[in-house]
């Protein structure tokens, strides 16, 4: 049973927009190993930036209304009385700003507005009476809205893969994340923009056109990350509270790391992907954007819930041994991969890294170099994994059930193209084809066992290395097969502290001359993870100011450092993040 829809769900409104052209995106870099001794830096001066404003605070600085949708409900309601106007005035202005910051940015493919209005009636009816006749009004997530990134179903608006290819569909029913944060209270405020069916590493091979940051180097506007840019966009500039966004190689984080904001991605099977357009099954997840780290432990808290419809979900069993691990009663024992201290981290990453590594030691923590070796073949294994599996799953898209179609018979003389043929040519995106191709290729019996095979033997290794590093067991192993130091208190470590990038985001010309493999170089500290299924968050930090790059006042003010932890420690990896981010502000 597929844990994603039958048919896929999706159309990409472009509001008269130009499609977007499928330019490449990511800074280039070497992969490049220093000596394990130049690992463990000096600590004695870390370097020490300007404060990071929180995103209401910084939305404003730059001029961008936020969402009053985002605040408490009680707030709102407060507003109401004092404006003396009715709920369907102050959400329809709210879906006003919404849209005048989306079509800026071109973070949102779709605006939910009656949906929106008729929960915040209700919402607002059951304050006023002190009672709900919803349970849901009195939820969770209650009075907060949420943005939804095009992949996932909604049943109640087309829903995109950001693909001319998916042109006229809307699915017959929610995704299962959907289901669980509406019966939370929340709201649906948005569908965001994304890369093309997830494939991408900049958000800028969307047919609704290029996501843009806010931020900016010297005047030219930055990348937002890829493919989840929209749900990062819409939590930076205050347009929603949370978003959801689907990470197969680090698309939740990595723009998360590069718009400032927080971005969690759970272990492999822990939320529900039921629902979800499939890019690369065995590594698709459904993960989180949020501005703190309590808000993204929130929503995680309303989605870790088993869920029949999805073959891959965690069973209960999995889920009540991972629960039944003891709080830590020490400080954290943080493993620094030499793997990852690579000639090509920017100096303003590698200084901001460095502060953040003094600053954990000097509150308590431990630092201890570990080896993960097969980390330099990390990369190469998941770009011929994930194109192979999307080679897969794409082929569904024919035009003959669903989406676009070609104009013109089925069979076409002139060309020797039949409908199937045409529809795909014209429907899928430059990006989306190439990946087609290098997949349908490593698959290819003449290349299966030199590249596919050989990639799922270094996915093994992959996740071989990280189980021997944690103290913890992995619960899907035996103990008996799990070996090394990971079996050892005094030996592993709680979690791994790493980059989350290799460089502060390019500009969106600096993306588009960069060749398609430079491009997916972008992806190489967050890949690992997702090789292995293992949680993993992106936590802003301040720039240390510690290194040789200057940085504009409209750039960016923040690096994202990444926490990675024992598959099924999710709790643990969000309780260090909140750690780090508490260490971070106070500085």
């Amino acid at each position: 049973m597929p844990s994603s829809p039958p048919e896929p769900v999706g159309q990409c409104e472009s509001d008269g927009r130009a499609p977007g052209g499928c330019k490449f995106a990511s800074q280039a870099m070497r992969q490049e190993c220093v000596k394990p001794g130049d690992v463990l830096f000096d600590f004695n001066s870390p370097g020490r930036g300007q404060d990071v404003d929180n995103v209401d605070s910084s939305a404003s600085a730059k001029g961008v209304e936020a969402s009053p949708l985002g605040r408490k409900s009680s707030s709102l309601t407060a507003g109401l009385h004092r404006l003396n106007t009715s709920a369907d005035d102050n959400v329809m202005l709210s879906a006003r700003l919404r849209w005048r910051v989306g079509s800026k940015f071109n973070y949102a493919c779709q605006r939910e507005h009656s949906t929106t209005i008729r929960q915040q009636n209700e919402l607002n009816a059951a304050i006023h009476n002190g009672s709900a006749k919803d349970p849901s009004l009195s939820g969770a997530l209650s009075g907060r809205t949420i943005a939804i990134k095009d992949n996932i179903a909604t049943k109640d608006s087309p829903i995109t893969a950001a693909s001319k290819a998916l042109t006229g569909y809307t699915s017959p029913f929610d995704a299962t994340v959907i289901k669980l944060l509406r019966q939370n209270g929340a709201s649906i405020s948005a569908k965001t923009n994304l890369d093309e069916f997830a494939m991408g590493s900049h958000s800028q091979h969307s047919h609704a056109g290029p996501v843009l940051s806010q931020h900016s180097r010297s005047g030219v506007p930055l990348s937002p990350g890829g493919s989840s840019g929209g749900s990062a966009v819409a939590v930076a500039t205050g347009q929603c509270w949370a978003a959801l966004g689907t990470d197969t190689g680090g698309s939740v984080r990595l723009p998360a790391a590069f718009m400032g904001t927080v971005g969690f991605k759970p272990s492999y099977g822990v939320v529900s992907r039921w629902g979800v357009i499939q890019y690369a099954n065995s590594m698709d997840t459904v993960g989180i954007l949020a501005g703190k780290v309590e808000d993204a432990r929130r929503v995680f808290g309303c989605l870790d819930v088993f869920d029949g419809k999805d073959p891959t979900s965690l069973s209960a069993s999995v889920r009540r041994h991972a629960a039944q691990r003891q709080p830590l009663g020490r400080g954290l024992r943080i493993g620094v991969p030499l793997e990852y201290n690579i000639a090509g981290l920017a100096p303003a990453v590698r200084s901001a890294y460095m502060r953040t590594l003094g600053l954990m030691q000097d509150h308590g923590h431990s630092l201890h170099p570990v080896s993960l070796p097969t980390t330099r073949q990390a990369l190469s294994a998941y770009y011929v994994l994930a194109p192979a599996e999307a080679s897969s799953n794409l082929a569904k898209y024919d035009g003959i059930r669903y989406g676009y179609r070609t104009q013109g018979p089925d069979a076409s003389p002139k060309s020797g193209l039949p409908l199937y043929a045409r529809t795909r040519g014209e429907g899928f995106g430059e990006e989306v084809k190439r990946r087609i191709l290098l997949g349908a290729y490593t698959l290819s019996s003449e290349a299966i066992d030199n590249y596919f095979i050989q990639a799922q033997k270094v996915r093994r290794l992959v996740q071989r290395d990280f189980d021997e590093v944690f103290t913890q067991l992995n619960p899907l192993l035996n103990s008996d097969i799990t070996t090394g130091s990971g079996v050892r208190e005094e030996q592993g470590v709680d979690v791994l502290l790493t980059p989350t990038a290799p460089t502060l985001p390019p500009t969106v010309e600096e993306v588009k001359r960069q060749s398609s493999v430079e491009s997916y170089m972008n992806d190489v500290f967050t890949v690992p993870a997702s090789l292995a299924g293992l949680p993993a968050i992106s936590v802003p930090v301040k720039l240390s100011g510690g290194g040789d790059e200057m940085v504009e006042e409209r750039d960016v003010q923040s690096v994202g450092v990444q926490l990675i932890g024992q598959f099924g420690d999710d709790q643990l990896v969000l309780h260090a993040a909140a750690l780090l981010e508490h260490i971070d502000r106070e500085v």
